[in-house]
């Protein structure tokens, strides 16, 4: 199988990338690491796979390198994922994760390429679920509560429109709170990412809010897993990958401060905008169509993450 990564020196791009190539993949990374780093792709480099340099706003280049790498399946991970900076520069999210997205879409139709495999997210999409009946399916009312999850509605509804006009066959995986190894502790990360990061460095973690604002924490390799069926089957349309469990903010520090065996107080802080104060999302979509469960239990995802940055 050909397969093109966009975002693939990412954290879960990478992650990804060494997935397909064990599976004997040909696998091509499009990225401009902005974000991305080299040294996540480094063994990926060396196991075969191929880089192309380039920024998905850049239509000609995009549709040069998909049209050079002839993929069978394109996965689309490359995006701004940072809330905070959606709230500060809207229109530079959105140039990312809706207009790079349509070039995107181009390039699929002008390389004629068979299947879209597309990363959007459960966490944002969905907007604020407290008061709302937890865990939520596909069908619930979509409501973003910051433009990053705003954008990444766009995008979705780009992938339909060219499903219906040119019958493009894609697939839009809205993802929970993705952990895991290579996840930039100092970068865009995850509050996993960032609270192992203090840990290891003997900083205490900084909690906005109220601290019990909850998530759906998914282990990459699990996320990766889903991926991978879901570019193996004809499903199309949104499909949560999650774990339909709620986890707060204070639980995960008391739960990493535990396996650290050393103390892991909270410091308080105001709440940030955009963020919303509860979600989890129904993953039966995923285990119905696609066989796809979660295997990897929080606890084990958060030992994992923690020993990685030993």
């Amino acid at each position: 199988m050909r397969s093109l990564v966009t975002g693939g020196a990412g954290f879960i791009g990478s992650t990804l990338v060494d997935a397909l190539l064990a599976r004997g993949d040909e696998v091509t990374i499009v990225d401009n690491l902005s974000t991305g780093r080299r040294q996540n792709i480094e063994a990926a480099l060396g196991n075969g796979a191929r880089l192309v340099e380039l920024d998905i706003r850049d239509r000609p280049e995009l549709e040069a390198a998909v049209g050079d790498a002839r993929p069978q399946v394109i996965f689309h991970l490359a995006a701004q994922i940072d809330v905070r900076v959606s709230v500060a520069d809207a229109a530079f999210d959105a140039s990312i994760n809706i207009g790079g997205t349509a070039n995107v879409l181009d390039a699929v139709r002008a390389g004629a390429v068979p299947r879209l495999v597309f990363a959007s997210t459960g966490g944002a999409i969905y907007g604020e679920g407290e008061g709302r009946e937890l865990p939520l399916g596909e069908h619930a009312e979509l409501a973003p509560f910051s433009p990053y999850g705003q954008s990444k509605q766009a995008a979705e509804l780009y992938l339909s429109l060219y499903h219906r006009l040119y019958g493009l066959s894609s697939v839009c995986l809205r993802l929970g709170n993705v952990y895991g190894p290579r996840q930039d502790p100092l970068g865009e990360a995850g509050v996993i990412a960032i609270f192992c990061g203090l840990l290891r460095e003997g900083g205490r973690p900084t909690v906005f809010g109220d601290g019990l604002q909850t998530r759906d924490y998914i282990f990459v390799e699990d996320v990766v897993a889903a991926m991978i069926a879901a570019a193996d089957s004809d499903v199309t349309g949104p499909v949560n990958v999650g774990t339909g469990i709620e986890t707060d903010v204070l639980a995960l520090a008391r739960a990493l401060g535990e396996l650290a065996g050393t103390p892991f107080e909270a410091e308080f802080a105001p709440p940030r905008t955009g963020e919303v104060q509860a979600i989890t999302i129904d993953p039966a979509r995923a285990a119905a169509e696609l066989g796809w469960h979660p295997r990897t239990s929080l606890a084990d995802g958060l030992r994992i993450t923690l020993d990685s940055l030993s």
